[in-house]
């Protein structure tokens, strides 16, 4: 038990660079969302709309995202559309980060056996 303790407090003292490296970087990376921004063409709801008699059809932007595990959408106001797309792009850069931490975490920890091999 002792053992294990010690290697977790050395773990946590190598790490420490890397996670205010980590916070900061995902820090500058807010607002945040999962799902994807679309642009669509739907019919509007008025009977007599000079558009869609014509066959033209509504821009509607829509985000698509899970919760659940169920697939779910909702409408977005157009005056919102320029923050959601920054949002979904920097939920994009975030989902990056975490699949590179993994590897990052491991090679830490090989680096500092390497180093200190009594740990």
């Amino acid at each position: 038990m002792y053992v294990d303790n010690m290697i977790y407090i050395h773990a946590m003292n190598d790490e420490a660079p890397a996670k205010e490296k980590w916070q900061k970087e995902l820090g500058a990376l807010w607002p945040a969302a999962k799902g994807s921004l679309a642009k669509v063409y739907k019919p509007c709801i008025r009977k007599n709309c000079p558009a869609c008699a014509r066959g033209d059809k509504h821009p509607a932007w829509l985000l698509s995202f899970t919760s659940q595990g169920r697939r779910k959408v909702m409408y977005v106001p157009l005056a919102l559309v320029p923050r959601i797309r920054r949002a979904v792009q920097n939920g994009r850069k975030i989902e990056k980060h975490l699949y590179r931490t993994g590897p990052d975490l491991i090679k830490l920890y090989r680096q500092t056996l390497k180093t200190n091999p009594n740990t």
